[in-house]
């Protein structure tokens, strides 16, 4: 998908105008947050928190290694 997006300005700030099409590939709507992240042909543009989602990695790494441990804390 190749978009065109066009910088307007809204008060003293610039806003880019996302299309439907887009939003709706997104899954996202007026007043959610998206999180612009550095990648390396550019920018990545997404609905989910990168930072959380690699927490989360790191999360289910511990609990799949300490399973044993995690299930005897849990009686």
């Amino acid at each position: 998908m190749n978009t065109p997006l066009k910088i307007t300005k809204v008060g003293n700030s610039a806003a880019v105008i996302l299309p439907k099409e887009l939003l709706s590939r997104l899954r996202v709507a007026l007043g959610d947050t998206l999180y612009a992240t550095e990648a390396p042909d550019g920018l990545r543009l997404t609905a989910s928190n990168p930072d959380f989602a690699a927490k989360m990695a790191v999360a289910e790494e511990i609990m799949r290694e300490d399973r044993d441990i995690l299930r005897v804390l849990a009686k």
